[in-house]
């Protein structure tokens, strides 16, 4: 059991995380106290049990996540296993706990309970195992901005051990293909936020890691600059790699993910597959089926009407 809730009290370096050393409860009753709240999916898309074994073919795998702030709990043993070679979405509203899941399974934030495995290595037991596998991008996550684009790069690869020559060559084509090229001499500071959200991937991406966690990756971004995030990921899994990416957007998730996840009031209401999930409808559906609200009652807002 872990007991220690700080953040990292200095500013990790981006694309890392730090170093540090039952199955889910009921829903709760629906705000209104009228009703419960909808409770998660049955069948092929039902959520991982605490209690099952973890899969030899995961890049990532959560088992009982756990989490409390000022003695709430905001993440209530979240079990979930993202397959290797997919290109994995997790939906939720705001609130609903997913930075916070993400941040403990990447070695950013300290559990109460539980556990993460990046490819079979224990986040908490062999932290520099699992985080050599892993890349990073948090959202809201300080940086080292004082730094020029490639200042930070370099200062990424030669901190993760990588060859001056290895990393200069990386560096070159990710600000190419993220047309961050022609910034030399701006430092970070000075980015645009689209600006600093690409850099941060190409930070994250620099030492070919093979499990990418990306907190909201593609807001503030340009949609040309999205397209071609877009493009990277996708060949990133092609090539064998796997993403896991957490968006409040329906259709980006729709459109890019094999596997989804939706999470509501830190728990994990439905788990698989694009198809298992949607049930043969809408992802949008789903998830207003899964997490409730949506309405608006008739005549509240009548004062609107001329």
């Amino acid at each position: 059991m872990h007991s220690d809730p700080s953040l990292p009290s200095s500013p990790p370096v981006p694309g890392t995380a730090p170093e540090a050393g039952g199955t889910s409860a009921p829903p709760p009753a629906h705000p209104s106290g009228t009703a419960e709240a909808p409770g998660p999916l049955a069948g092929a898309a039902a959520p991982v049990s605490a209690e099952a074994s973890v899969p030899s073919s995961t890049a990532l795998s959560i088992r009982g996540l756990r989490k409390s702030f000022s003695g709430t709990e905001v993440v209530h043993g979240l079990s979930l296993d993202v397959p290797q070679g997919s290109f994995y979405g997790i939906v939720g509203p705001n609130g609903a706990g997913k930075t916070t899941t993400l941040s403990m399974a990447t070695g950013l934030l300290r559990p109460d309970g539980g556990t993460a495995h990046v490819l079979g290595h224990d986040m908490w037991v062999e932290p520099q195992a699992a985080k050599a596998r892993l890349g990073v991008l948090a959202d809201g996550l300080r940086t080292f901005d004082r730094l020029t684009g490639r200042e930070l790069l370099t200062y990424v690869g030669l901190l993760r051990g990588m060859e001056p020559a290895v990393v200069e060559e990386r560096m070159e084509s990710l600000l190419t293909a993220l047309d961050l090229a022609g910034e030399d001499g701006k430092l970070v500071v000075d980015y645009s936020a689209g600006m600093t959200k690409k850099i941060l991937l190409a930070s994250a991406l620099l030492h070919a890691p093979r499990l990418l966690v990306l907190d909201e990756p593609l807001e503030a971004v340009d949609p040309v600059s999205a397209q071609v995030i877009r493009t990277i990921l996708t060949a990133y899994v092609e090539g064998g790699g796997t993403v896991v990416l957490s968006s409040h957007v329906m259709e980006l998730v729709e459109g890019l993910c094999s596997h989804v996840a939706i999470i509501a009031d830190g728990r994990l209401m439905a788990d698989g597959t694009l198809d298992q999930v949607r049930q043969g409808g809408s992802l949008v559906q789903t998830f207003i089926d899964l997490v409730g609200g949506g309405d608006v009652a008739e005549g509240s807002l009548s004062w609107l009407e001329s």
